[in-house]
């Protein structure tokens, strides 16, 4: 078994795109919008995206809810990492390593737990 995609929940889809657009920035992923509610990001066993909440309640982020990126080396963890910041992400672990993986940890602009490692 294999996760099929991952979705998160955003209050505004421009400001999600455009933050997860820069995030992705040279990653080969294609970026897709299906309905004016939903926005994926596409590549070799990858998908992702941010939604509009179905029921058209706000969306909030989840509790213990993470979703984990591996972006490949120490280095890419720390730009991303910087990137999100820039683009209005929040800090919630700095690069360093824990255990046996360097990661980093950062909350998108609706809130949403994202993990960077090596």
């Amino acid at each position: 078994m294999k996760m099929n995609y991952f979705v998160v929940g955003t209050n505004d889809m421009c400001a999600s795109r455009a933050f997860y657009d820069a995030l992705f920035e040279g990653e080969g992923l294609l970026s897709m919008s299906p309905s004016a509610r939903m926005t994926y990001w596409i590549g070799e066993g990858f998908a992702f995206a941010v939604a509009r909440p179905f029921d058209e309640k706000p969306a909030t982020h989840g509790n213990g809810t993470m979703v984990g990126f591996c972006v490949g080396t120490k280095e890419e963890v720390e730009r991303i990492h910087a990137l999100a910041l820039e683009l209005g992400g929040t800090c919630e672990g700095a690069p360093n390593q824990r255990g046996p993986k360097f990661s980093a940890y950062v909350r998108d602009l609706d809130g949403n737990k994202l993990c960077l490692s090596d």
